[in-house]
């Protein structure tokens, strides 16, 4: 008899937490991470291609695999303002909701983004883990100083570089730091043949900052190449904490604190 209850005790339980977890679907790394740092992850049953998670593959932002979402029966699906509504629509099942996020242009976008999934979710708790977040932001803030160098923001020095300009959260972040972010391009400038600025080279000469932040973890043998006319600083700082608009940026700001002496 003990062991029957027992055995409904632990369905209970089960039943239980699975009502107050919604199955849920990632269509960009940047919306997982602000799941698990709202302690989700339990919940995500698919992600996009680009994820490191071990989940099942639900296609990109822009090309979604509808029938690998059918399959996983989402409750609800986060996606970005990269794709249409008519778009999601057409791959979203019926019985499941989608979301459409920002997070790209400022930092205040990565909180909304916490609000929105907190509310949707379910989560009794978000607006505290928010709070949290913006503690543990301002005081990481105030702990470095950019000194009103002039800095570049860029996201590697091989494949497809690119510079954050204005209307981009790494802009908004380094700039209340009190870096000044010589960038004037309206929010991502891409680096490539075709382009206004067709090398990294040709960037730092136009710009002449005094810093270069690569989001690498260590200078590869294309940042050798570098070779500006004026002396700039490089200073390589850890991509996976930096390229995503979500409170992984904490984790960069750490390690961006402990490189003060550099500059």
């Amino acid at each position: 008899m003990k062991a029957v209850i027992l055995g409904l005790f632990c369905l209970w339980v089960i039943t239980a937490q699975a009502a107050e977890c919604p199955r849920i679907i990632s269509q960009s790394p940047y919306i997982t991470h602000s799941l698990q740092f709202l302690g989700l992850k339990r919940c995500i049953v698919g992600v996009s291609r680009y994820d490191d998670l071990d989940l099942p593959r639900t296609g990109g932002i822009l090309d979604p695999d509808k029938q690998t979402i059918d399959g996983l029966m989402p409750d609800l699906i986060f996606t970005t303002n990269w794709i249409s509504d008519e778009a999601m629509a057409k791959v979203t099942p019926k019985e499941a909701r989608y979301f459409r996020l920002t997070g790209f242009n400022s930092l205040h976008e990565i909180e909304q983004n916490l609000r929105i999934i907190g509310r949707t979710t379910g989560d009794d708790n978000y607006d505290q883990k928010i709070a949290t977040y913006k503690t543990e932001l301002d005081r990481l803030r105030k702990q470095i100083d950019g000194k009103g160098k002039k800095a570049l923001l860029l996201s590697s020095c091989s494949g497809s570089p690119y510079s954050f300009g204005k209307q981009t959260w790494l802009y908004d972040l380094f700039n209340q730091m009190n870096f000044k972010i010589v960038e004037t391009h309206a929010k991502i400038r891409h680096i490539k043949a075709g382009q206004e600025i067709t090398k990294i080279n040709n960037l730092l000469n136009t710009f002449e900052p005094d810093i270069l932040f690569i989001m690498e973890r260590k200078l590869n043998s294309r940042c050798n190449l570098i070779l500006p006319k004026v002396p700039v600083k490089i200073i390589t700082l850890d991509g996976n904490h930096f390229l995503h608009p979500a409170p992984v940026l904490l984790e960069g700001l750490k390690e961006l604190a402990g490189k003060q002496s550099q500059w």
